[in-house]
């Protein structure tokens, strides 16, 4: 083979890892699609696409670009930033931290969900195991729900007593100022969805095998208290809504127009600049002309079904 069908190969396969890269996306709203079809099945008046496919997939590319030049600056400049993303149970808050965090060096940019307190966190300070999961400098932390647990679904399923529900409203803006004089980037985002919308996205994991694990006992509960999240969120939005850590509520009834609605108000949170790189070029590689490859027993691959 010449060096120039060498050259030509080697553009193909760059290319077709490119749009590979490019194909989790798409596989992602591969789901969106199957989803709007059981819509169709549940609601006779299915929603209209808010936003044109290409101009999301345009848009969602050029901001997690953004995303990756922010990323860098972080690094760079050792900053430390924490993400709230709170809302009620199938408020789209995963689809945005999935887009969020898509295309970022997991290294830097991380995400924290927590399940639920164990005996011996139950008996510690309870900002605690939180606190545990905090940045160092250079570090994206995004919590998919956080401390506010004891302003929602703990308060209102019975989980905590009302003086500690109490405590936790005197606490709390004390805590967020610490971290944000610490140096820490406090962002909180609560993502909102009407009673109707709600109520269809439960419907559609009902139907979608696919979904259904993400229905636990304690969402179909909130389903049915939905007016005591409504008071416990109004509360907690009114106690805990401070300048130094300010809440920012996100449409979230369409998800596409929510997911860069919110990139992009992020992007604008922390002001970043490009970082120097240095040009990266691949090394020669060394030949050895004593080392012979060992072949691998035909028994040790894994069968090639597809």
């Amino acid at each position: 083979m010449s060096g120039t069908e060498q050259k030509t190969m080697d553009a193909n396969r760059l290319h077709d890892e490119i749009l590979d890269s490019l194909d989790e996306e798409r596989e992602l709203e591969l789901d969106d699609e199957r989803l709007a079809a059981l819509i169709e099945n549940l609601t006779e008046n299915p929603p209209p696409e808010s936003i044109d496919r290409t101009r999301y997939f345009r848009e969602l590319l050029r901001l997690q670009r953004e995303l990756v030049r922010l990323q860098d600056w972080v690094a760079y400049k050792k900053l430390k930033v924490v993400v709230l993303f709170e809302g009620r149970d199938a408020a789209g808050k995963g689809g945005v931290i999935k887009r969020v965090s898509q295309r970022l060096n997991p290294r830097i940019c991380r995400t924290v969900a927590l399940s639920a307190p164990t005996e011996r966190e139950r008996t510690q300070w309870y900002f605690q195991r939180y606190a545990a999961h905090l940045p160092a400098g250079g570090e994206m932390v995004l919590f998919d729900r956080s401390w506010y647990n004891r302003a929602g679904v703990e308060a209102v399923m019975g989980f905590c007593s009302p003086q500690e529900t109490e405590e936790f409203f005197r606490s709390v803006p004390e805590f967020e100022r610490m971290l944000v004089r610490s140096g820490i980037i406090l962002l909180k985002y609560w993502f909102s969805i009407t009673d109707q919308e709600q109520n269809l996205r439960f419907q559609m994991r009902i139907h979608d095998p696919l979904k259904q694990w993400k229905l636990s006992p304690m969402d179909l509960e909130s389903r049915r208290r939905w007016e005591d999240y409504t008071r416990a969120k109004e509360e907690m939005l009114a106690r805990t809504h401070i300048p130094e850590a300010r809440w920012w509520i996100v449409d979230g009834v369409d998800k596409k127009t929510a997911r860069l609605n919110c990139i992009h108000h992020l992007l604008q949170q922390i002001p970043y600049e490009d970082v120097p790189h240095t040009p990266i070029a691949l090394p020669q590689r060394e030949h050895k002309p004593d080392y012979h490859r060992t072949p691998v027993p035909a028994d040790m691959h894994v069968p090639s079904v597809y």
